[in-house]
């Protein structure tokens, strides 16, 4: 069994066998165990747009930087209690507000931390289905035998949408409004490939304690 946290509800994590899944409802900051885990927590307050949309910030309202209700801190230490792998957008805030190592952009695994047994990747979810590069830093403890994953950069098909009015698009290519074709809406961005899922439960799955 491998408990999945932080993730959408009814999402590509539910009605597996051998899967629970803690959407928002259930609360993954109480998960106590005792199996491994994938961990996906927002990362909205980790982000280059940390602080909010343009819009917000011009008015004055401002987030604070890592302010996410401790949904990182929770999934991190669980993920080294229980073993598993923890994902984040690449360039997260939270590797350096935690100690974690940045990975390098071109791939492969490095030690995370001074825990023991902590690493860490960059891996885009282009090579595992999804339309868009979406570089992703996964962190992994626990693990026995860490996989070769599909590294460099991926294909682009689509590209990612921006907070706010204009996308983001592969570089030279004109910007576009929402949803212009080739553009992924929020949900497209949000949700994880089959694929990458699958490789993230193999991940997990080869914890000590699964």
């Amino acid at each position: 069994m491998i408990a999945a946290l932080y993730v959408a509800t009814n999402g590509c994590y539910f009605g597996l066998p051998d899967v629970d899944p803690w959407d928002e409802k259930r609360d993954a900051k109480l998960y106590a165990g005792p199996h491994p885990v994938i961990a996906h927590p927002p990362c909205e307050r980790w982000g280059r747009f940390w602080a909010g949309s343009p819009m917000m910030v011009a008015r004055g309202i401002r987030k604070r930087k890592g302010d996410d209700g401790g949904t990182f801190a929770a999934a991190l230490a669980a993920v080294r209690k229980w073993g598993g792998v923890l994902e984040h957008p690449a360039g997260s805030g939270a590797w350096a507000a935690f100690g974690l190592t940045a990975p390098p952009p071109a791939g492969g695994w490095v030690g995370a931390d001074g825990f023991g047994g902590g690493w860490t990747c960059c891996v885009e979810q282009g090579n595992y289905g999804l339309k868009a590069r979406k570089p992703t830093w996964l962190y992994a403890h626990g693990v026995r035998e860490l996989p070769s994953l599909v590294w460099g950069r991926a294909p682009v098909t689509g590209y990612v949408s921006g907070p706010h009015r204009y996308q983001r698009k592969p570089l030279g290519s004109p910007r576009a409004n929402p949803g212009e074709s080739g553009s992924l809406v929020k949900s497209q961005r949000a949700a994880t490939p089959l694929a990458f899922r699958d490789l993230l439960l193999s991940i997990a799955g080869s914890t000590s304690s699964a």
